[in-house]
């Protein structure tokens, strides 16, 4: 495997490479502190990476959604967009982070804890249209508050799969796969913390 993209998170955003789309909500913020990711709002948000990922690569990065005091802590909702891009003449990066805008998008989702953390889908949005391709409603595959999740995505020749701590939670033969797109890490109302994202090419 070869490391393409990493980040720490150690400085703050930079905006030409980290595009936010937000909720118009007041109590919503996105940032960076302590070598992580914070967001921690109380609509819906997204924050996409501006690289285009193409070929068979796999993302990886850790991620906790934290129940504590806060005005926004709510256990639900740890979710991610990939492989998504844009049939449209909106384009990428302008939407209002509410989730329906993104209804038009070509894209594979994954909501974690989904919600109030009631049930776990993966869709693959294409067209108009976003079936559930695979879901879970018992507590294996539901969130833990404050856990430090191992969160890794693998594309690999026409199959997509997501993993939780090393186990499988969806896999997917995409008959007609996605080919390129943005990942963007996803969620609403909630706070989570982000740390340690790489991607890597894969090379046989």
């Amino acid at each position: 495997m070869e490391l393409i993209f990493e980040s720490d998170f150690s400085k703050k955003l930079d905006p030409g490479l980290w595009k936010v789309e937000m909720d118009s909500t007041p109590n919503s913020q996105v940032y960076t502190n302590a070598g992580k990711l914070i967001m921690d709002t109380e609509g819906g948000v997204t924050v996409w990476l501006d690289k285009k990922l193409e070929g068979d690569y796999e993302i990886t990065y850790n991620r906790r959604v934290v129940l504590d005091s806060g005005r926004n802590d709510r256990l639900s909702d740890l979710n991610q967009f990939w492989a998504a891009s844009d049939p449209t003449d909106i384009g990428m990066f302008h939407r209002s982070g509410k989730f329906e805008s993104y209804d038009n998008m070509h894209l594979y989702y994954v909501g974690f804890g989904g919600n109030y953390n009631e049930t776990t889908r993966f869709r693959k949005y294409y067209q108009g249209e976003k079936p559930v391709l695979g879901e879970y409603i018992t507590e294996p595959y539901l969130l833990k508050a404050n856990h430090d999740y191992q969160i890794k995505t693998i594309v690999r020749a026409g199959e997509v799969s997501f993993w939780v701590d090393d186990k499988l939670f969806f896999e997917y033969d995409d008959p007609s796969p996605l080919q390129a797109g943005y990942f963007g890490f996803r969620s609403t109302w909630s706070r989570h913390q982000i740390s340690n994202l790489k991607i890597r090419k894969l090379i046989d």
